[in-house]
């Protein structure tokens, strides 16, 4: 990766993003961070990230950030909506950040979804896949559109997620059958371990930690990012 390049990074003011920008940044990587509020460039800026206030569903807004003068080499989204929201970011605000890293000619997208979506649907439990159903189908509509999109992808689809600090024990799998939970921190490893390994290019992984794999599933092979 160029040192004058930048990783565009989407969903950064809180959870998954939040947790990728503090890693990237441990690790001397250049961020431009999309953002919606004062508040969030403010923090994050302070954190040696370089803000773009703005909204994904806004495409002038995202054109602007990944199109600018600084070249991005690649791109992160973790965006996400709940079911409750009326507008949720999950599939228009990827659609309009895919659209624009084609136009940016970007090496990579990576993009963080759920277990639940797609062909890993048959890992959900009846009543959680009840519950996320709304936003499952939006991030399985972002999926394919960046499959679709002819750039270089890789999609992370978490476990339940959880907010204490890394395990170090988080692991991918491209089995779609295995469900379990991941901390926030692991998932953000595990997303820039992906960053530079061309192993990842244009697959898709479930991620949980691997002391925390629900019981009774069928055997599986963890993906070696080595």
């Amino acid at each position: 990766m160029s040192s004058t390049s930048y990783i565009f990074l989407a969903g950064a003011s809180r959870g998954v993003g939040q947790e990728i920008a503090k890693y990237l940044t441990a690790q001397q990587i250049k961020v431009k961070a999309l953002l919606r509020t004062e508040a969030a460039a403010v923090e994050l800026k302070a954190m040696g990230i370089h803000p773009v206030l703005g909204d994904a569903l806004n495409v002038a807004d995202v054109e602007r950030g990944m199109l600018g003068n600084e070249p991005i080499h690649a791109v992160i989204s973790t965006l996400g909506g709940l079911p409750t929201d009326n507008i949720k970011p999950d599939y228009i605000g990827n659609k309009n950040l895919i659209d624009a890293a084609v136009k940016a000619g970007v090496k990579k997208f990576i993009l963080v979804t759920s277990i639940g979506s797609g062909d890993s649907v048959i890992a959900m439990p009846p009543q959680a896949l009840e519950a996320l159903k709304p936003v499952l189908i939006e991030k399985e509509k972002a999926e394919q559109y960046l499959i679709a999109s002819g750039l270089n992808y890789t999609i992370i689809r978490p476990g339940g997620l959880k907010s204490e600090p890394a395990t170090n024990n988080g692991m991918i799998t491209e089995n779609p059958q295995i469900v379990g939970t991941i901390h926030r921190a692991d998932v953000a490893q595990l997303v820039c371990r992906c960053l530079n390994s061309d192993h990842t290019n244009n697959k898709i992984f479930s991620a949980i930690d691997r002391n925390m794999v629900y019981p009774g599933l069928p055997k599986f092979v963890e993906f070696n990012l080595d």
